[in-house]
């Protein structure tokens, strides 16, 4: 009997982005809506992309087979 391959999970794939050595990054919250009483400074501040805890990223690892 074969084993089924997993599915990516299109949602996470969609926010996520593995790098070259296995960290994954997503983007920050906040930078939707309600941006006028935010700094310019924090604005820019969340524009960065920041890497996953470590918590987040074994569940990340779940969702997107390609990151395990």
């Amino acid at each position: 009997m074969t084993k089924t391959k997993m599915k990516t999970k299109r949602a996470a794939a969609k926010r996520l982005k593995v790098t070259g050595t296995g960290k994954i990054m997503a983007r920050k919250a906040f930078k939707s809506h309600l941006l006028t009483k935010k700094s310019t400074k924090r604005k820019r501040a969340l524009t960065v992309e920041h890497e996953l805890s470590k918590g987040d990223t074994r569940a990340a690892k779940r969702l997107i087979p390609s990151a395990l």
